[in-house]
């Protein structure tokens, strides 16, 4: 006994000299640079973390439970509360989890309910490709309307044309973190009977009519890879108010097995060889029965630890991108002749993923978007483009079964003429103040034919 505890205070002393060492190293090795205007880069995305996050790491990697543990569930348990849901179910990317949201739809315990292959999904081409993909992957039709400018969300008068009587569910992302119209969606979603399921992967903070997006759609995604608002490296979760939507989402997430036992546990249900299923024997062990066609999406005990240090941040990381987008938007208001500013969807509080701006078109137009990208990128002012711009353009996409509503033509408008620079907490004033200077320059350059 006396062994034991010398033991056990010896292995305390040491955890408290690694984390003294860890803070050392951060500091010496990792603390972020000045910025030199012209040299330093100006990101579009990254992760913004100190020596608490490392901390954080290495306390889990000295647990040495390497899969998902006490960091997860105490992750799961606080994300849900800063989200406003019953249930948070952590997997190991966004894109996971909108694989595991839409695909526990089709469980047969839903009934007539559950979504059976060439049933419908309603969901927009302007966008990232893991929001449709999970509906091809499940042999489901996804029926694309257009998006509205400049907020990039669906175009919200086409839903109702969007709707036959394969339609079963809508799936939509909130763009760059600025709200789909909640109301409209939620409306059709309650005349018609659909499920909905939102993508917040941009939009972790952002507000419909002051309420957290995430807790409108029976289900909702996040991630946390390190360009979105609190990072694990790799991550996402799956949000639902539903207890039983949860079960079902975790078990495509744990291989489909019909147990919902936690890694390392046993009998949860108290009756682990006493279950009749399938054309199982009876009392067949409970923890591989499997009720799913699964994967094995969970994430690690230490990028659960991670975002448990990041989720302490993360208030002043949504007022961050708020300010900087209020920021930029007063910078860039006087060049309205040659780009399109964005703007927040009625109602709504965005938590913005990015900057996006459109390059206004025409015969007059000063300059194209892929001018400006260019101009950009040569003075180290990383851009992105709105994704996949329009998918049904990329080669993936050429054959799918899918149904269009109207000709999509803001949707070409976007892969044409839409790009997107960084707003991130990462991003400070002297970024700013270089990035609106350098904007300024574009009709000088423009005219000079460069």
């Amino acid at each position: 006994m006396t062994v034991r505890m010398t033991t056990t205070k010896t292995a305390s002393r040491l955890r408290d000299e690694v984390r003294a060492i860890v803070k050392q190293y951060y500091d010496v090795a990792l603390a972020p640079p000045a910025f030199v205007p012209g040299k330093s880069s100006v990101p579009v995305s990254g992760k913004v973390f100190d020596s608490t996050e490392l901390e954080f790491l290495v306390e889990a990697s000295l647990d040495a439970w390497l899969t998902t543990g006490r960091f997860a569930a105490q992750f799961e348990r606080e994300f849900a509360a800063f989200m406003g849901v019953r249930c948070a179910s952590l997997v190991n990317s966004g894109s996971s989890a909108n694989l595991a949201a839409l695909s526990c739809l089709t469980s047969p315990s839903l009934g007539d309910r559950r979504l059976r292959p060439g049933d419908e999904v309603i969901t927009v081409a302007a966008g990232f490709p893991t929001t449709v993909n999970p509906i091809v992957q499940n042999g489901l039709v996804p029926v694309f309307v257009d998006v509205q400018l400049p907020t990039y969300n669906a175009d919200v008068t086409q839903l109702e044309a969007a709707v036959s009587d394969r339609t079963k569910a809508i799936m939509l992302a909130h763009t760059l973190g600025n709200p789909f119209d909640v109301d409209a969606v939620m409306n059709l979603a309650t005349k018609h009977n659909l499920w909905v399921i939102e993508d917040c992967c941009d939009a972790v903070g952002s507000l419909h009519k002051g309420r957290m997006v995430g807790t409108f759609g029976h289900l909702a995604t996040t991630s946390f890879y390190p360009a979105h608002h609190i990072t694990m490296g790799e991550g996402g979760c799956v949000l639902t108010q539903s207890p039983a939507l949860k079960k079902l989402a975790e078990s495509f997430r744990d291989w489909g097995r019909d147990c919902w036992c936690d890694p390392g546990k046993s009998n949860t249900c108290g009756c682990r060889f006493e279950w009749k299923l399938g054309d199982l024997p009876s009392g067949y062990d409970h923890k591989y029965i499997y009720s799913h066609i699964g994967y094995n999406l969970k994430a690690t005990d230490l990028q659960a630890a991670v975002g448990v240090a990041q989720l302490k941040k993360l208030p002043g990381f949504i007022a961050a991108r708020r300010a900087n987008f209020a920021k930029l938007h007063a910078a860039l208001s006087d060049l309205d002749d040659i780009f399109i500013l964005p703007e927040a969807t009625a109602h709504s509080e965005p938590s913005w993923f990015g900057f996006p701006l459109a390059v206004r078109k025409g015969k007059d137009a000063p300059t194209t978007r892929n001018q400006v990208v260019r101009f950009m990128e040569s003075r180290n002012i990383a851009t992105r483009l709105l994704f996949g711009g329009n998918l049904l353009r990329q080669p993936a996409y050429r054959d799918i079964q899918r149904r269009v509503i109207g000709d999509l033509r803001n949707t070409d408008f976007v892969m044409n003429n839409v790009f997107w620079i960084g707003l991130y907490p990462g991003i400070t004033q002297a970024m700013i103040d270089y990035m609106a200077e350098t904007f300024h320059q574009i009709p000088r350059a423009a005219s000079a034919g460069r």
